[in-house]
C-alpha cells in the first residue's frame, strides 16, 4: 500500500495518505476541501555506510548540472 503525497489547492497544506487500492476521494485534513493535487513524492535509502541519502539532490553520475532535471 503506498503513501502519496499531496497538496490542497484550497488552503496549500502538504499532507500523506496511505492509499488503500484505486482511492480518489482523498480530502485536506485540515480544511476539507477535496480540491487536492498528488505531488512528486521523494525518497531516501541508506548508503554503505548507514546514512541516509535524498533522492533530491547530489545529481546524476552522468552530468555535473547538480540535478538530473538539467541535463535529462
Amino acid at each position: 500500500m503506498p503513501i502519496y503525497e499531496y497538496k490542497c489547492n484550497k488552503c496549500a497544506k502538504e499532507f500523506e495518505v496511505l492509499v488503500l487500492g484505486s482511492r480518489d476521494d482523498v480530502r485536506c485534513p485540515q480544511c476539507d476541501a477535496a480540491d487536492v493535487s498528488r505531488l512528486m513524492s521523494g525518497f531516501a535509502h541508506k548508503n554503505e555506510g548507514g546514512t541516509l541519502v535524498s533522492s533530491s539532490g547530489g545529481g546524476c553520475s552522468s552530468c555535473s548540472g547538480g540535478s538530473c532535471s538539467t541535463c535529462h
